[in-house]
């Protein structure tokens, strides 16, 4: 299972943690492990990851993401 972690712009309280959890568990292919202001870390038994999916999805909800390097 490949693990990855999306820094995220524009989360700056409880709600905003909230919502990018909802965001990122309804993407297909996506399991949330662990979201914070900021960033999000998930997994995905898919190869190779759907890294550009998660990050569209929370690009349409307002939160611009980017793969941590």
């Amino acid at each position: 299972m490949a693990e990855f972690t999306l820094r995220i712009d524009g989360m700056h309280c409880g709600s905003c943690v909230r919502r990018v959890t909802q965001v990122l568990t309804a993407t297909e292919g996506v399991q949330v492990q662990e979201v914070r202001i900021g960033a999000a870390r998930l997994s995905s038994a898919a190869e190779p990851a759907p890294v550009e999916l998660a990050i569209a999805a929370l690009s349409k909800a307002g939160y611009p993401a980017h793969l941590e390097k």
